[in-house]
Order: C-alpha cells, then structure tokens, then sequence
C-alpha cells in the first residue's frame, strides 16, 4: 500500500507541474462540491494556461539567458561563485535521501495550520515545495541531525504559509487575481526586506513625493513608452551590450516584446480556470468555517508576466551585474538565474503599487541581500551537491555554485542560520523576529485597519 502512494506520488512529481496541476486542482474541484466535469475543466483550463506561461517563460529564458551570460562574459566579471540556476538546485533537492520525510512534513503542516486555523492557504503547488526542502537539506548536511533538518523545514513552511497570507492582498489588488496566495518563496522571499523598505522610504522627503508608474512612463515617452517598444529597446540593449551584432540584437528585442505582449492573455486563461475552484472553496469554506476564506496556494509564475514586473526585471538585470562587480567582498556571478529576476520582484513590485523609483531601489537592496548570502553558502551548497553525486558544470574558473535561490534568498538563508548557528542564540531571536512579524500582522495591522475605516466613515457621517 505505501509503496503504491510513493510510486503515484513518485510519478506526480516527475511529471513536473503542467500535468501535477491539472490532477490536483481537479482533486481540490471534487473535495470542494465541484462535479467530475467542471472540475476537471477547470483543472485542465488551469494548466493549460500554466503550460501557456512555461512556454513563455522558457521562451524567454532561452533567449534572454544566453543574452545575460554574454554581457557577463562581455563585461570581464572574475568571480569565483557561479549562480548555476534554480534548475540545478531543485535537482539537488529532489536528489537527497531525506527529501521524502520533508516534502510529507511541509503538506502535514498545511493541513495542520488549514484545521487549527492558523493559516488560509491550501498549497497545491507541490513542485516548489523544493524551496522549503533545500533549507532543511543543507541544515542537515552541516549538523548531520535528521530533525533539526525536518525542523528547518517546518519552520520555513509555517513562515511561508504564513507569508503567503499577509501578502494575498497584493495578489489581488494589484494584479487582480481573487482567492489566490502566492507561497513560492523565490517570489516572497524578498518581501522580508521589501515590507521595511517601502516603509522607510515612504517617510524618506522628496522620494515619498515620486510615483512614477509604467502608464506614466508610457505617457511622457509618448511612441517609446509602448510596452512593445520597451520590450524591443531593452531587450536590444542587453543583446548590444552581451556583444551580440545588430541583427542578434534586434532578434533578442523582438523576443521581449512578444513575452510583454502574450504572457498577460495567458495570465487571463489561468484565471478563468481558476475561478470555479475559487468560488468552489469559498462557499464550502464559508460552510465549514464561517466568516473564513481559503486561498487556493499556487505558483508565482501566474503573476511575473505582468508588464510592470518584466518591464522592472529588464532593467534590473544589467544593474544586478553592476551590483556584482562593485559590493565589496560579494563573490557570486550572476548567471543562470539572472532571467528569472521577474519572481524576485514581482512582489515588490505589487507592494509599492508598480511604482518605478522604489522598484529599483528596493529590487537593488534585495538583490544585494541575494548575492551576499550566496556568496556565504556557496561551499556548502558545492559540497551538498558532491556528496549526493551530483557533479554541477562550472566555467569560468568559478570554484563554488550557488543560485539566486536556495539559501540565498533572505527568507532561507535566516531560517538556515538560525538552524545551524549556536541554538541558544539563534532560536530565541528566530522565534522573537517570526513572533514580531506575527504580532504585527495579526494583531496590530488589521486593528489599525478598523480604525481607519470607523475614521472613515464618520467623516462621511459628518459630510452628510
């Protein structure tokens, strides 16, 4: 019986997510009231916008990528980490011996946060559970105990579920998505240092003054503000500056129109699969659990299509290979990963609501944060990947891997510190700092949000 649930569950996870998707939001549809038809309509609805953004994406990837590696190798950066990309590190996961008992921990706690309340994401995307797990991976690797390893896990799930939470509000009031959380922690990862930022620079004089937004930049660019002249400019820019000729350039700008132009009508597919679930899990939900919504948790990718975020990440990329050269004692280069910068800004940009001046100061902090900590876990994240055999390529005299994510997103790399630190210290202050952000957004948020709105709407009162 166990060896058939690990063969199904075996086969879901190799069958990567376009397929994984379709079965479990058809499973969710039926749990949740949905007849086998709908259910599955919806489902398939879902994934096939899901495989629409893929294809886009590594489309995007495909041509960018190479494009971003040139201007690395153009420029002449020597640094001895080499971001290999996330790919590599998710092959590392899924490869180690304790993956199993991770992956089952992090869906029992979901469900255990779902029945005790504590949280209203059901998180179906399985795939980047990978995010959550590597943590707990590399904490064992370096303490060699099981269960500070399935520990480190725990805790970044809860956090994650947690996260996903504070933050569907964005999801559905900037780029429009209802009943939907987002617990990818490659795209809310960088929330941690956002949230602070956006605060510190609405109180900072003169910037708090600025909001130029992508529709502002359309205007006053007139013909150029085009978001598929944008594409084409930036795009053309990178090819220019990776060395390509004019042709290979103009190639590269075009492809970068066509993403900016056909991903959000596949974003659009997405949620029209998604609203049947959506609807489904609210009316049981308000059954079984009145006055409670549910957030049907899944991948960020359903957002990094957004003009504001690509537009965002096409400028970020050459700043992020400036970063690299000029942070002192920073030893990552910036490689494999530097086209999916669209998931580590995409809540960024949600946060700030698409406004352009703190997008790039608060996209740069991030990404200064990312290169930091990747440089400090690069050679255990290299020896990890040796003792589970597997030999991850390097060029360029690079000595060490890493990857804009694992460990060196901000979320993970806390978690893994704390983990592996000494434990008298570091748990206090993790629980301390998880217990601050709880507090905050529990408790002290939404009561200031009462407030505001009984302000509200006694100023009409008086109006009248």
């Amino acid at each position: 019986m166990w060896s058939a649930i690990m063969s199904g569950f075996n086969w879901l996870i190799d069958a990567g997510p376009t397929v994984m998707l379709p079965v479990i939001i058809t499973v969710i549809g039926l749990f949740f009231g949905l007849k086998l038809g709908k259910a599955f309509k919806s489902g398939l609805t879902l994934g096939i916008g899901f495989a629409g953004i893929k294809l886009l994406l590594d489309y995007m990837s495909s041509n960018l990528g190479p494009a971003s590696r040139a201007m690395v190798e153009n420029i002449g950066i020597n640094l001895d980490v080499l971001d290999v990309g996330w790919g590599s590190i998710a092959a590392i996961t899924w490869s180690s011996p304790i993956i199993v008992f991770i992956v089952f921990s992090i869906f029992a706690v979901n469900i255990i946060m779902l029945l005790t309340k504590t949280t209203s994401t059901l998180d179906v995307d399985i795939w980047n559970y990978h995010h959550m797990a590597i943590v707990g991976i590399m904490v064992h690797y370096v303490t060699k105990n099981i269960w500070l390893g399935i520990g480190a896990s725990v805790v970044m799930a809860i956090t994650t579920f947690k996260i996903a939470d504070w933050s569907q509000p964005l999801i559905e009031k900037f780029f429009g998505i209802p009943g939907v959380s987002l617990p990818t922690v490659s795209a809310t990862s960088t929330l941690l240092l956002a949230w602070p930022l956006n605060w510190l620079l609405d109180r900072i004089p003169g910037i708090n003054k600025v909001n130029i937004t992508l529709k502002d930049v359309q205007k006053y660019l007139g013909f150029f503000g085009d978001q598929m002249i944008l594409g084409l400019i930036l795009g053309s820019a990178i090819g220019l500056l990776g060395g390509y000729n004019i042709t290979a350039s103009l190639q590269l700008g075009v492809s970068m129109s066509a993403v900016l132009v056909i991903i959000p009508k596949m974003t659009s597919l997405f949620v029209e699969g998604l609203m049947p679930i959506s609807e489904a899990a609210q009316d049981w939900s308000q059954r079984k659990f009145k006055n409670r919504k549910l957030f049907i948790g899944l991948d960020a990718a359903v957002v990094v299509g957004n003009q504001d975020v690509i537009t965002t990440a096409l400028i970020l990329i050459p700043l992020t290979i400036g970063l690299a050269f000029i942070l002192p004692g920073n030893r990552m280069l910036p490689f494999a990963d530097l086209a999916i910068i669209p998931f580590r800004i995409a809540f960024v940009v949600a946060l700030t609501r698409g406004n352009f001046l703190k997008n790039i100061i608060i996209g740069l902090a991030t990404t200064t944060a990312i290169l930091y900590a990747g440089s400090i876990t690069a050679p255990i994240l290299t020896d990890l990947a040796s003792s589970i055999g597997i030999e991850v390529a390097v060029a360029g005299g690079a000595l060490f891997i890493s990857s804009f994510s694992a460990t060196s997103l901000t979320h993970s790399f806390l978690i893994f510190f704390a983990f592996v630190g000494p434990l008298f210290i570091t748990m206090p202050i993790m629980i301390a700092v998880i217990a601050l952000f709880w507090v905050y957004f529990e408790v002290i948020k939404p009561k200031s949000k009462k407030t505001n709105e009984e302000i509200e709407l006694v100023s009409e009162e008086q109006s009248y």
